[in-house]
């Protein structure tokens, strides 16, 4: 088997296994961001596109660097062995950039609700819904626990203070 046979299997079966990880990834996290978007959905599509577009492209190109020649292939073992090497290399990749993938969405989870901004905006809700307004949580929408100040958070950028009446 040489290498040129080596290599369009490796080829062959890295952009399967992305492809496939890449629809998983897009059909699960579709969901996951329009519940992060508050249900808007051209939004939750949006962003779940840009994600997708760059788990193929980081991926993709691993897996074009990788192709790099490992000297003459002169036997099928030898070809095993480069092909197990060179996926059991992208199999890596695709669960680190998976693991990425989920780190990021449970950072969007974790923001704040805009307006809330810790106990103050706990109580400010609680002061709109006293006087006859609505909270998130009276129109339905899920409600983060109330988190008490603890100043500006590294790349998290400060929001500005909105009236609630």
């Amino acid at each position: 088997m040489g290498a040129v046979v080596t290599y369009l299997v490796y080829l062959a079966i890295s952009v399967s296994l992305t492809v496939g990880a890449g629809l998983v990834l897009s059909r699960s996290g579709r969901v996951f961001l329009r519940d992060v978007f508050g249900g808007d959905q051209a939004l939750a599509e949006a962003v779940n596109r840009l994600l997708v577009v760059g788990f193929y492209l980081l991926t993709l190109g691993f897996v074009v660097l990788a192709m790099r020649p490992s000297g003459q292939i002169t036997s099928v073992p030898q070809a095993a062995g480069v092909l197990s090497v060179k996926i059991g290399e992208v199999l890596l990749v695709l669960g680190a950039l998976h693991l990425m993938n989920f780190a990021i969405f449970r950072r969007i989870r974790r923001r704040p609700a805009p307006g809330a901004t810790g106990a103050a905006g706990a109580a400010g809700a609680a002061g709109a819904a006293e006087a006859g307004g609505t909270t998130g949580a009276a129109r339905g929408g899920p409600q983060p626990a109330p988190v008490p100040h603890q100043g500006p958070q590294p790349g998290i950028l400060p929001r500005e203070p909105q009236d609630v009446h």
